[in-house]
């Protein structure tokens, strides 16, 4: 709608005029109001007011030049040459011989063997190599056993059975009182070769270990490299070597390597807890950094649903570390297409940089010997595109943080104690109501799409989703901030009123993120303290040129430094979360996910333009191109051209699909078998489910979808993990019956009761390296305490209990109790069909010759080639007691 500079009309906005009396007497609409300059002099119109073409190319240049310059600091890996001192080439070497065996499971020979020999081999001629040096290097195979409890997806118990880590402790030859620990894993999810998680970082320390026992100056403290050989299956490796070898009791800190995506630069992403001496060790030792308090804080609150070794180390260990992981491309994280060919040797190459130089800072470091007396407060830090990186102790960006604060806060006052400014508060108002507008209509376009059937759209094609929801948000926007201009107020003065609104927003939430103790304040930290020393620096060309070109160009030229380490943090945001939403659930709708981002990422970019809305003559061929963008992509959407997955071997999108063929046998309280069956169950893990899948495989359609049996353990299903809250669409085909040659071995050795008033019940299991336990206690009863973790049973969302058992090589039987409190035992109870408890057991075999049988084969053929169906054998028992 064009604005009309005119004045037709006089409004009153808040509880004081825009009018002011000009020559004749007349009250002008938008006269002086404190915000337009010299009172005594009604301003020419056309001189405050910029030309609708440019204002919309100033901004739009501005963000693609800053979203260019976030795009080349990522793609520039390596700052500077190489020193020489570590070689990409050949940790590279390693890499590639680690994947060449495949997948390699907890258990498997691939990974118990094959690569704990060439790790050991590896280890051995650097030994051989450096052993007239200073140093002395010690290896140790620990097998450890044991078990825990976190509230890891709500709560589960992992136990663990002979599982395989590598410690290589180096130090100089006198011995060493104090240690850094360097920790990676080599086990990988089944059918993944695990390229980026974990195999290059073993890569990487291999290569640092070769490096530092070269070195020629002898090392002040050790350090131990730990490669360990069951993280994926939650943290179990770690948690053995933290509780149970003799060398974790002097290991001071750790450096984690982990990946959430495929290459590109690894970013710290968690750092303590506390210990700020650990983040000033990595800001004056790292060679290329990558580094934000914000992806700690947002890591650390649960919204993304994982977990690394650092959670073991930080709560079983009390040590604090650094955590550094891979973040790009985790389209083809846990997929077939995590192979070596994909990390480039640039990426290894500033790993490796970054580690070596970090780990022989902190060996040479006074610090670590004594790490507790530098424990107090947290640091904030940030890189600037990977050039720098800026950190100070969180006391001091508090008290910045309320510097800042109060000098806007004066400025404002300031503003308010000027004749005719009694308006802020109502433009505040029409801002915040601008934003519930617009992200209520980019929600309904996003229900709409969901509605249509095309969910995920954007999943292969990212900008799509930015033309579609950031042209409906930037269009909602202008639309109600053009209105709000045309009928309620005049034009002059309200461009300095509104950037006003903008700095008390971002400095509302500066507060309010501050004494939450958050140290991600420092976002709206610069977002106010930038634009309002640009806005004062440049007050004297506004007040006597108005909105003019060279006014607007310096003033986008002082936003550059917080919008362009903000539109980093935008990527790094999208990085994460879109490939996420394809292993997220079939329950959240992506949809809603991503069209709120984008919304966000519309309302926080604008803050500082929203004001050039007043200071341009009109809007409405910026209305009418974002209509007609937003009209386009709505139709192409809708259409279903823009196919979510993609095949493609240079840059694959793959729809992820668990298939199991199971056997399901379900026995009564007499023992009997009550019932059995077999199937392929399929998992879909992302929310468009099968409606991509069924024109190509027709079976899989809802006349067989299943539906949770909520007098079974865990609906009676063999999940691998408590994710049923997450994937409750599944799908179960008839199939023959499957006969692993090792079957599991389940039965129950006793049943006592206690002189405490329990029941006390011991099983034993043996079967496959993988195994679920699933309890379910029925009505009247409940457990009180058992034989794993620390003794207290810790159950899931769903109040059942979820059991998590591997082994490595070699494991006996697996033997385990746990006790029954009986609250009522009337006759009735006692008389249930269902009894005190069901108990249920599943064995996933996930390699060797039991993983595949003649119906997941066949049936895998028929998968189209944009889809990565992970696959494997496994069965469930239920018995009730």
């Amino acid at each position: 709608m064009e604005s009309d500079t005119t004045f037709r009309r006089i409004k009153p906005f808040g509880t004081q005029s825009y009018a002011a009396q000009d020559n004749d007497g007349s009250r002008d609409r938008c006269g002086n109001n404190g915000y337009s300059g010299d009172p005594k002099r009604k301003p020419e119109v056309n001189i405050y007011l910029l030309r609708e073409g440019l204002a919309a190319s100033l901004v739009s240049v501005f963000i693609l030049v800053l979203w260019g310059l976030v795009h080349l600091s990522l793609q520039q890996l390596v700052i500077g040459k190489p020193t020489g001192e570590f070689n990409a080439l050949r940790a590279r070497q390693h890499l590639e011989q680690i994947t060449s065996v495949g997948p390699r499971p907890v258990g498997s020979p691939e990974n118990e063997v094959l690569t704990v020999n060439y790790l050991l081999e590896q280890i051995n001629n650097i030994r051989v190599e450096t052993a007239a040096g200073p140093h002395q290097l010690t290896v140790e195979v620990q097998r450890p056993t044991g078990s825990f409890s976190i509230d890891f997806l709500g709560g589960f118990t992992s136990f663990y059975d002979r599982v395989s880590n590598i410690a290589v402790r180096l130090e100089p030859k006198g011995g060493a009182q104090h240690l850094m620990l360097a920790n990676c894993h080599f086990d990988t999810v089944a059918n993944s070769p695990g390229a980026s998680d974990d195999a290059v970082s073993c890569a990487v320390m291999l290569e640092v270990l070769h490096s530092l026992a070269n070195q020629s100056t002898p090392l002040r403290h050790g350090v131990i490299f730990l490669f360990n050989g069951a993280e994926e299956n939650i943290l179990q490796a770690s948690h053995g070597f933290i509780t149970q070898h003799p060398w974790a009791k002097q290991v001071r800190a750790f450096i984690n390597l982990e990946a959430a995506g495929v290459g590109g630069k690894e970013v710290v992403f968690q750092t303590g807890p506390e210990n700020p001496w650990l983040v000033q060790a990595y800001v004056q030792a790292a060679k290329h950094p990558f580094a934000s308090v914000v992806g700690q804080e947002v890591f650390q609150s649960g919204i993304i649903p994982s977990d690394t070794d650092f959670r073991i180390y930080r709560d079983f260990g009390n040590i604090p570390g650094i955590d550094l992981a891979f973040i790009e491309n985790g389209f083809i994280y846990h997929t077939k297409y995590d192979t070596a060919d994909r990390i480039l040797t640039d990426s290894i190459q500033r790993a490796g940089d970054n580690i070596l130089a970090v780990l022989r800072y902190l060996v040479m470091s006074e610090k670590l010997a004594d790490s507790s007396e530098y424990r107090h407060g947290n640091m904030v830090f940030f890189d600037l595109l990977g050039v720098i990186v800026v950190a100070y102790p969180a006391r001091v960006g508090t008290i910045l943080n309320y510097m800042v604060a109060m000098a806007t806060f004066l400025y404002l006052a300031r503003k308010a104690s000027l004749p005719g400014n009694g308006d802020l508060a109502c433009a505040t108002g029409v801002t915040v109501l601008s934003w519930f507008v617009t992200l209520l209509s980019v929600l309904i376009v996003a229900l709409l799409i969901t509605l249509l059937g095309r969910s995920m759209f954007w999943y292969t094609h990212f900008y799509a989703s930015i033309c579609l929801y950031g042209s409906a948000a930037t269009g909602k926007m202008v639309l109600v901030h053009t209105l709000a201009k045309n009928l309620y107020f005049g034009v002059s003065g309200l461009g300095d009123l509104f950037f006003d609104v903008s700095i008390l927003l971002w400095c509302c939430s500066l507060v309010w993120l501050t004494q939450q103790g958050l140290c991600s304040a420092y976002v709206p930290m610069l977002m106010v303290a930038f634009p309002l020393a640009t806005r004062l620096l440049l007050a004297k060309e506004f007040k006597h040129r108005g909105a003019s070109l060279k006014y607007s160009v310096l003033y986008l030229l002082g936003l550059t430094l917080p919008y362009v380490h903000f539109m980093f943090l935008i990527w790094v945001v999208f990085e994460i979360f879109t490939p996420i939403m394809g292993r997220s659930g079939t329950e959240i709708p992506p949809e809603v996910v991503l069209a709120t981002l984008v919304t966000l990422t519309t309302i926080f970019l604008s803050s500082f333009f929203l004001h050039f809305i007043y200071l341009a003559r009109s809007t409405k061929w910026i209305l009418t191109g974002l209509a007609s963008i937003f009209s386009i992509m709505f139709l192409l959407v809708s259409s279903g051209l823009l196919f979510p997955y993609s095949g493609s071997p240079e840059s694959p999108r793959p729809k992820r699909v668990f298939l199991q063929h199971t056997t399901r046998t379900f026995h009564n309280l007499q023992g009997q078998v009550e019932s059995r069956d077999s199937g392929l169950w399929i998992n879909s893990f992302d929310y468009t489910a099968m409606q991509h899948i069924t024109p190509h495989i027709p079976e899989i359609n809802d006349s067989v979808r299943t539906h949770c049996q909520e007098d079974r353990p865990f609906c009676g299903y063999p999940w691998f993990l408590p994710v049923k809250f997450l994937s409750k669409k599944n799908w179960y085909l008839p199939a023959p019956e499957v006969s692993p040659s090792s079957p599991i071995e389940f039965s129950l050795l006793s049943r006592e009761e206690t002189s405490w008033g329990t029941i006390k019940m011991t099983f034993s299991a043996r079967g496959p390296s993988h195994m679920s336990l699933y309890l379910m206690p029925h009505r009247g009863a409940s457990l009180s305490t058992w034989s794993l973790g620390d003794g207290t049973p810790q159950f899931d969302l769903s109040g059942e209990y979820f059991v998590f058992y591997s082994h490595g090589l070699d494991a006996p039987t697996w033997s385990f109790w746990f006790e029954i409190q009986v609250l009522l035992l009337s006759a009735e109870e006692l008389s249930c069909p269902e009894g005190m408890i069901s108990v249920a057991i599943s064995s996933h075999y996930f390699f060797g010759q039991d993983q595949r049988t003649a119906q997941l084969e066949e049936i895998l053929r028929r998968f189209p080639t944009w889809t990565f169906p992970s696959s494997w054998v496994s069965t469930y028992d239920m018995y009730r007691y």
